[in-house]
């Protein structure tokens, strides 16, 4: 016969908190935002272009639930008056404090050119979105997060900071700055119990990724792969989960690379 306690079902970890993904209507930020879900947490879905992609990621979070447990709201993470707004729905929207927040926004330049032949167009573009978006964010978020316990944030960044190679001079620069802004950040948010992690996936099988590379790019980086594969997705939103969770409480200012070795 089942105790009382055995028949009670054990919370899931992110249990009705609160989180914010940034650039989840695709690609890793929505496999995050449906892993977080699974979780237990109820997800505020951001897009800046994308309304009907960023609708579906609710849907599918949402088709099992009896009540709303992920909403979408279009911002774009470079206007701090955007981001500021991006926060209030998410308050209003569930009527709680934010407990998370995963800024998965970012771009790259698909022609993949040197630094001399990088135009300030590029190069504004890349920082604009990549590192003064995660830094409105995480701005906004230091400020807003519920203090005292789970809050967290994670910042998508990428291994190019790493392997730094040919064509991604300005788009490892963009995240490079993102990285150190975050180990400055953890430390800025001592007694708030709020980390502030970056998690920096290598090549991931992404619209973003596939944009602008041959066939023989995609196999030779195949190839470089310890365990012989591109990563998907999925090989990313667990190490995001597992940062947002209580477990990863002394996880602190880090750069997790998730890569399958590739660095």
């Amino acid at each position: 016969m089942a105790t009382a306690s055995q028949a009670q079902p054990q919370p899931l970890p992110l249990q009705d908190r609160v989180a914010i993904v940034t650039g989840s209507s695709r690609g890793i930020g929505r496999e995050i935002a449906i892993h977080l879900a699974s979780l237990g947490a109820r997800i505020v879905i951001n897009y800046t272009s994308n309304s009907s992609q960023a609708e579906s990621v609710a849907a599918q979070i949402n088709a099992n639930s009896a009540t709303p447990r992920a909403v979408v709201v279009k911002a774009d993470v470079s206007e701090p008056s955007q981001v500021k707004s991006l926060f209030d729905s998410a308050e209003r929207a569930f009527d709680s404090p934010i407990h998370i927040l995963v800024n998965s926004a970012g771009v790259l330049d698909g022609t993949y050119p040197s630094i001399g032949n990088t135009t300030m167009e590029s190069f504004d573009h890349t920082f604009a979105v990549n590192t003064r978006g995660a830094f409105v964010c995480a701005r906004e978020a230091t400020n807003r997060l519920k203090r005292g316990g789970g809050g967290r944030i994670i910042l998508v960044t990428s291994s190019q900071v790493a392997a730094l190679r040919p064509g991604f001079g300005v788009y490892a620069a963009s995240k490079a700055a993102v990285e150190a802004m975050v180990k400055v950040l953890a430390k800025e948010l001592k007694g708030t119990q709020i980390t502030a992690n970056c998690v920096a996936p290598g090549p991931i099988a992404t619209e973003m990724f596939f944009e602008g590379k041959s066939e023989e790019t995609v196999n030779r980086l195949v190839q470089e792969s310890p365990l012989g594969r591109l990563g998907e997705t999925k090989d990313v939103a667990p190490v995001v989960g597992f940062l947002a969770t209580d477990a990863a409480e002394w996880v602190n200012g880090q750069i997790v690379r998730v890569n399958g070795g590739y660095i």
